[in-house]
């Protein structure tokens, strides 16, 4: 069993930044930034490593606006506001432009998600005061949403339990 491990190890340290770009993209979408990292990490030149991604990215294997469509969905199905999800893009390297195509493609009710993230956190009753009304807002703008969606779903939430 020893050597079995051995070999597979060597076997593995072997493997060109193509066959481990591909490997890697099997399991899930990776930004372009994220996945020079993980070559570059696994030991592969920074020639080699771009040569992998070229091939990749012609071959339609990586795409950074389908990791990005991936991403935004995923983010807005978990609950989490455009700033929070326009942050992660950046962080993976894809530019402005690009990210607002996304985030306008998704067609997505920003004020319905924060009043749904609310009341999933804190239940159906209005916030009992001032401060309860504020931990709230700050729980939504840690979520991403803007500070005028916040502002909206709590005064909304208010407006219910007075009339």
């Amino acid at each position: 069993m020893r050597n079995r491990r051995q070999n597979s190890d060597s076997h593995r340290d072997e493997r060109s930044a193509w066959d481990r770009g591909i490997g890697l993209l099997a399991r899930r979408e990776y930004s372009q930034r994220e996945l020079r990292a993980r070559l570059e990490r696994a030991g592969h030149d920074e020639e080699e490593t771009a040569e992998a991604l070229t091939r990749l990215r012609r071959s339609d294997y990586q795409s950074d606006a389908r990791f990005g469509e991936m991403v935004v969905r995923t983010r807005i199905a978990q609950g989490y506001g455009p700033a929070r999800i326009r942050a992660e893009l950046r962080s993976h390297g894809l530019g402005e432009a690009v990210i607002r195509r996304m985030l306008d493609a998704a067609e997505t009710d920003w004020e319905a998600l924060a009043a749904a993230q609310l009341r999933k956190h804190y239940g159906s009753s209005p916030a009992a005061d001032y401060a309860e009304r504020s931990k709230r807002a700050a729980f939504l703008l840690r979520r991403g949403f803007s500070a005028a969606t916040v502002r909206a779903v709590t005064h909304a939430e208010i407006g219910d339990s007075d009339g």
